[in-house]
């Protein structure tokens, strides 16, 4: 019994160190490519088989990466405070939520965009994506109604594709600029709403 949990113990703390330094790979990463198994294994201090033990493979590292790195977003929105938590006035939560997806996409650019091109060739078949689309459709649907709302989901978060981001960020764009250029979709998008509150 002493041993089990010895093992449990071992566990965690294996799967934390992993997470530890793949995140810190990424972060540092211009090319979300150059971030091998291998490397996060020997950044981890840990085996390249304790890798595929605790993930299976590098789209189940991202996919469990993006969850820590989303937790603190996620948990906001679900039962946070204004501006990302319900009861928000979705003229403002929208805004909110868009704009911090923004800035995780600017903070974490290698990882996002490892986790787009990780599903299977298509940046829509992640669960990331399908929370982040549920979440806003959701909203919307205050707004335009749920058909209506769930194409208009799908156009908001094409505006925060991290390999748009990394492309207009590297032709010069500004972290400001993106912002503003968000805001002013938002408040399109928002406008004209066959209901609800906009």
């Amino acid at each position: 019994m002493i041993t089990a949990r010895k093992e449990r113990a071992d566990s965690v703390r294996n799967r934390a160190a992993l997470l530890a330094a793949a995140a810190r790979l990424f972060k540092e990463a211009a090319d979300p490519d150059s971030v091998k198994m291998a490397d996060i294994a020997q950044a981890a201090g840990a085996g390249k088989g304790t890798v595929f033990r605790h993930f299976s493979d590098r789209t189940g590292l991202i996919a469990a990466l993006v969850v820590e790195e989303t937790r603190q977003l996620r948990e906001q929105v679900v039962g946070g405070p204004p501006p990302l938590g319900p009861g928000t006035p979705v003229a403002e939560r929208v805004p909110a939520l868009m704009a911090a997806l923004l800035d995780l996409k600017l903070n974490q650019r290698a990882l996002m965009l490892a986790l787009e091109q990780a599903g299977s060739g298509s940046p829509y078949l992640n669960p990331a994506y399908d929370l982040w689309h549920s979440e806003v459709a959701g909203m919307l649907a205050d707004v335009h109604g749920r058909e209506d709302a769930d194409y208009l989901a799908h156009a908001l978060l094409a505006a925060v594709r991290g390999d748009l981001v990394v492309h207009l960020t590297g032709r010069g764009a500004s972290p400001a600029q993106l912002h503003a250029g968000l805001r002013r979709l938002c408040a399109s998008v928002l406008a004209g709403g066959a209901g609800g509150e906009a």
